[in-house]
């Protein structure tokens, strides 16, 4: 139960104490960031695995570019990795991602174990927002995970905004971009995709 701080006002605060782990998304500067839902998950008005799973329009994005990836990219040179791997930059920060193409160079067997990866994907690409926009902005939460993935090593990082209908892209070497998605976009040695044309053609609502 929350204790009201006055007459007629009920806080909204809830202790860390009070929230299974299960409900963190991700750890940025020592803050957990909670799963979109969680709050629910607490009133009891959902189950956490309601809150779990992407939605249709984000699988089916997502489905689209491992085929172009897993079609398209050099097996013997990157791995591929996704749902929600999670990364590990310092003690203070874990993140997850929708897709991250790692560098086998890079990623070498003996740094595959059961914990999340302390090694920087090559490409990270990322469909929507996960947390609840609580800490930050959906802006500042965008910018500050990019950069922390720039910082960690990765090359480019790609959002694909379903909301919006946005693409964004940041590299450590030009202006971050953010333009329409309906556009051709590189993921990396020239392998390309379209989410918007691709909605389109599959005749989505969401194109």
């Amino acid at each position: 139960m929350i204790a009201s701080p006055g007459p007629g006002r009920v806080s909204t605060e809830i202790s860390t104490n009070e929230i299974p782990s299960v409900l963190i998304h991700e750890i940025i500067d020592g803050k957990p960031l909670y799963r979109k839902g969680y709050r629910e998950v607490l009133a009891k008005t959902k189950k956490i695995e309601d809150i779990m799973g992407s939605s249709s329009l984000q699988f089916f994005i997502i489905e689209y570019l491992l085929r172009i990836l897993f079609q398209a990219i050099d097996s013997r040179k990157y791995i591929i990795a996704t749902n929600e791997a999670g990364l590990h930059i310092d003690r203070r920060n874990n993140l997850s991602g929708d897709i991250a193409i790692f560098d086998k160079h890079v990623l070498t067997i003996d740094k595959i174990n059961k914990h999340y990866s302390n090694v920087h994907p090559k490409i990270s690409i990322e469909i929507d927002l996960d947390i609840e926009l609580e800490e930050f902005t959906e802006t500042g939460y965008i910018t500050i995970k990019t950069k922390k993935l720039l910082e960690f090593g990765a090359e480019k990082v790609i959002w694909f905004l379903t909301e919006s209908k946005k693409v964004m892209i940041a590299t450590t070497e030009s202006e971050w971009q953010t333009f329409d998605w309906n556009y051709d976009v590189e993921i990396l040695d020239g392998i390309r995709c379209n989410v918007g044309a691709y909605l389109e053609e599959k005749g989505s609502e969401f194109a």
